[in-house]
């Protein structure tokens, strides 16, 4: 929790039984209304959300030296700066996510440690801490399902309680009900129908799957038909191109998906719309026919999805998708618009010395034409990188520059706080990620 909301704890985390769940959080509010001079405490009633936690990256990291934060899930930069220093150690592609060649080394050194090492079941405080941005949605109920590592199956434990963050208007208490179930993703994936049964009836229901999404996971499965959206970041896919596919197949079956990756996108897209708002600069849009998007090598989903809405908004089908080997990671995109004109895009993951918080964030793009006349060369960049790069590739000082402030806040905390306010489902995004699948697809 942040150290800038202050919370009262009704009970502090009591081990259960998975069937005294719903006993035991009765009885803390029996007791509490019990109570003498402390403010009067009631249950939220806004809405019950499951969250399930990344895997077991960071106890990994902390038992080899390599982490000393606290084990809450988070991927913020203590952590990437752990993971890059663990890659490093070990030889491996230095990329500040775990993907899976990581997470197999991590795991392969973790086997080799004493038992005494490997006991860091009490740093782990999943479950038990919320952002104050979502704290301040006042949620109903938060079920945290966290997978723990190891091969040996003990079922599912249980801890109940309660906290309430203070409302600074307000003597009166708003609390939320913390359940956190933990056991290896097979135990878990058992329990898929308590864990739906838990969530409120009647209130609006979220998934935040902080993980890779996997379809064919029973319990993603299980929560993903009976929530009313569920949450992903494409930002910490590990394979961006076929993981996006999934969640097209996902959106296919009718599933209500967002992607807070997408909402980092705002930015650029009202920076690019903008740029074609005058009558006879919108003129021109038909004559675009190169477009090239750099971004922070390591990540493609900004970049996959920014080229996704923009070939949707004007009608760009895609005919062929092809890599090129070497250090910019170069995908090169052609489209087929208006009267069979062919499109080209290039995509480039560009190596920088300071990367963001956020893996993949766009770096710049350019959109051009190979008619001389048209009026359309637009070069966006990040206001921490420049536009060197693009402005080199020609007709710089014809083209609108414009750079590109980012989010004040780009954490997934906050966009899931704003996310938590959008009610129905993202057309343009549902829209986007269809042509970005349809890219994707030639490739496979």
């Amino acid at each position: 929790m942040s150290s800038n909301t202050p919370v009262v704890a009704l009970q502090k985390p009591k081990d259960i039984s998975l069937g005294e769940i719903e006993a035991e959080l009765s009885q803390i509010w029996l007791g509490q209304s019990k109570g003498q001079g402390v403010p009067l405490a009631s249950r939220a009633s806004t809405f019950s959300m499951v969250v399930y936690e990344p895997e077991e990256f960071q106890q990994l990291l902390a038992a080899l030296g390599f982490y000393e934060g606290p084990i809450d899930g988070v991927n913020g930069e203590e952590a990437r700066q752990a993971i890059e220093a663990a890659q490093d150690h070990y030889g491996l592609k230095i990329t500040g996510h775990v993907n899976p060649p990581t997470l197999r080394k991590l795991r392969e050194e973790f086997a080799n440690l004493s038992p005494e090492q490997q006991e860091y079941e009490n740093l782990d405080a999943r479950g038990f801490q919320i952002s104050e941005a979502i704290a301040a949605a006042n949620p109903c109920r938060i079920i945290t399902l966290c997978p723990t590592f190891g091969i040996e199956d003990k079922g599912v434990t249980a801890q109940v309680s309660a906290y309430c963050p203070l409302q600074r208007q307000s003597s009166k208490l708003v609390c939320c009900e913390y359940i956190t179930l933990r056991g290896t993703k097979e135990a878990l994936n058992r329990v898929g129908s308590l864990v739906t049964s838990l969530m409120v009836p009647e209130l609006p229901r979220f998934v935040w799957w902080k993980a890779t999404p996997n379809p064919e996971q029973e319990l993603f499965q299980a929560l993903a038909t009976s929530s009313n959206c569920t949450v992903v970041d494409s930002s910490y896919f590990s394979d961006p191109g076929s993981e996006l596919l999934k969640m097209q197949q996902l959106v296919e079956q009718e599933i209500y998906i967002a992607d807070l990756n997408w909402h980092r996108l705002s930015p650029w897209q009202e920076l690019t719309a903008a740029a074609f708002d005058p009558p006879e600069r919108r003129m021109s849009l038909g004559e675009i026919d190169s477009i090239t998007i750099d971004y922070e090598k390591g990540n493609d989903s900004q970049a996959l999805l920014f080229l996704g809405w923009f070939a949707s908004r004007l009608g760009w089908t895609p005919t062929s998708y092809a890599v090129e080997s070497g250090d910019y990671d170069i995908t090169h995109i052609k489209f087929s618009g208006e009267c069979d004109r062919e499109i080209l895009a290039e995509l480039a993951g560009v190596p920088v010395a300071d990367m963001g918080e956020i893996p993949g964030d766009l770096v710049a793009l350019r959109l051009n034409s190979s008619n001389p006349e048209a009026d359309c060369c637009t070069i966006l960049c990040s206001e921490t990188t420049g536009c060197m790069r693009m402005e080199a590739g020609g007709s710089a000082q014809s083209c609108r520059t414009e750079q590109v402030t980012a989010l004040s806040d780009q954490k997934a905390e906050a966009l899931m706080a704003q996310q938590l306010q959008r009610w129905g489902r993202d057309v343009l995004y549902e829209e986007s990620l269809a042509v970005t699948a349809q890219l994707l697809e030639l490739g496979t």
